[in-house]
């Protein structure tokens, strides 16, 4: 069974109101119709309020389009200059703290934080068998969430112990991004104590995905021994690589052998709110990576022809690595090469690249209602393969390097990609580590990692036009939270 994330209607912390309201402006009880005096009575209101923190994950759908966007990977593209035009400014380097997909995601961020701290408020109300897990489900959200901010933002407000009320305006600033860090680390620890390591219903957080969020961010903080060891119990897990590539990105792959932690999607509940058409159940950027005017018998579907994949991104492809054609789509050769279809489409009018994004491309029967908001692919959030790889790095940089094993973690990925032995690696030192992170490129390219790996590996600077060091590494703070909460912009911005 895949987990429903459905939003509780009274219960849900913000969603409903104004949209003039931030986060350090809330009220609980101007906007609840169900409050935690007459809430949280049996276990069931528990798992409830617990979906409802999963809810804002898949809100979070342009994270993974900025993080390559903002790369050498990926163009914005779109219909001109003005279509999706925050992901237009963060393209071009020219973006602006007034931007409607990185305000949304400091909200997101924050509403689902405001989720899980109404469960700890409320964490003594009650006992009943499952209570570790629901709480500890939580705290990798909670986790995850600020992981998410950080990256995006850096020093951000830090708050765990309640939800924010009228009374907190203007009263928390910004977090230094390494308290940060220690909280996430913290509320990771606490779910990997008391998390089994697989769920009944798939995309319940277990205690490997918490093992795996934990490796990743210790990464992210060069503390490579500490990763190293973490990543070691994924590893040795029950994860297997999927044997051919492009499956797994499949509705068949879902949630399959190599699947650490996905967000889910659904098409079951069609959504129709196009004033706020990110924050349904279904995947709305699958609409957004679709050739434009697709029409034909293939077995793809049209969409807006956004986060297009650069020329650049083709070329560091290998011959023989099939990972390529499962990354990217060459629509006219695509085309050429199946006159059966009788594909006509319209070529991308801004930034066309001729390449679209096949992981995530939409295809046919996989959405409903209003087709464009519905799309059911998960994001492939953690895979085994992004494991390996960290796992590789680590291993390779930690105090007393494991050369062997940091190899034979890289090869076990490119063996999948190439089907051989022929094409392993085995150079060792700086050698190895610049290996690891241009497979990281190749392996998940298209998945949002890209320009993260760039920032904390000191290498955006070099790979990608207009990035600005001492700048560019953070996202501008949303303007209106400047304005009303009085926080302090990120600097050159």
């Amino acid at each position: 069974m895949k987990l429903r994330l459905s939003i509780i209607v009274g219960v849900s912390l913000t969603v409903g109101l104004p949209s003039c309201s931030k986060f350090v402006d809330y009220s609980p009880r101007e906007d609840y119709q169900i409050t935690a005096d007459d809430y949280f009575k049996n276990a069931e209101d528990y798992q409830k309020m617990l979906v409802g923190v999963y809810s804002p994950l898949q809100w979070l759908y342009a994270s993974p389009m900025i993080g390559d966007i903002a790369s050498d990977n990926a163009v914005a593209g779109g219909e001109n200059a003005t279509d999706v035009l925050g992901l237009q400014q963060i393209d071009d380097y020219r973006t602006l703290p007034v931007n409607s997909y990185l305000t949304e995601i400091w909200r997101t961020c924050f509403e689902g934080i405001n989720r899980a701290n109404y469960l700890e408020e409320n964490k003594g109300k009650l006992d009943f068998n499952g209570k570790d897990q629901v709480y500890g489900q939580a705290y990798f959200l909670r986790a995850y969430y600020y992981f998410e901010l950080v990256r995006f933002f850096g020093d951000v407000p830090l708050f765990t112990e309640k939800r924010l009320g009228v009374g907190d305006s203007k009263t928390l600033g910004r977090t230094p991004k390494s308290e940060v860090y220690a909280q996430i680390e913290l509320d990771l620890t606490n779910a990997i104590a008391v998390l089994p390591t697989s769920q009944a219903e798939q995309g319940r957080i277990t205690k490997y995905a918490a093992q795996a969020l934990l490796g990743k961010v210790l990464l992210y903080q060069e503390k490579f021994d500490e990763s190293a060891a973490m990543l070691a119990n994924v590893v040795n897990g029950p994860f297997q690589l999927m044997e051919n590539f492009e499956s797994i990105f499949l509705a068949s792959g879902e949630n399959g052998s190599e699947s650490v932690f996905e967000i889910q999607y659904t098409n079951n509940n069609p959504f129709y709110d196009w004033s706020n058409p990110g924050r349904g159940q279904g995947n709305f950027a699958v609409q957004h990576c679709g050739v434009r005017n697709l029409t034909g018998s293939s077995p793809y579907s049209q969409g807006w022809s956004v986060n297009l994949p650069t020329q650049d991104l083709a070329n560091a492809f290998e011959a023989g690595d099939s990972r390529k054609a499962a990354t990217i789509l060459d629509i006219e050769a695509y085309k050429n090469a199946n006159p059966q279809f009788n594909i006509t489409y319209l070529v991308a009018p801004y930034k066309n690249t001729g390449l679209y994004n096949h992981k995530y491309h939409p295809r046919k029967n996989e959405t409903s209602g209003q087709i464009e908001l519905n799309y059911l692919n998960n994001f492939r959030t953690i895979r085994f393969a992004d494991v390996l790889l960290m796992a590789a790095e680590a291993n390779n940089r930690k105090s007393s390097p494991n050369t062997a094993l940091a190899q034979e973690y890289l090869n076990r990925v490119r063996r999948r990609a190439f089907g051989d032995q022929a094409h392993d690696i085995n150079f060792s030192g700086t050698a190895l580590t610049e290996a690891i992170w241009k497979e990281r490129r190749l392996e998940l390219a298209m998945e949002g990692d890209r320009f993260f790996d760039l920032v904390r590996t000191g290498k955006a600077a070099q790979e990608i036009e207009g990035f600005t060091s001492g700048k560019s590494e953070l996202f501008p703070i949303p303007q209106e939270e400047v304005d009303i909460s009085e926080l302090s912009q990120n600097p050159g911005y």
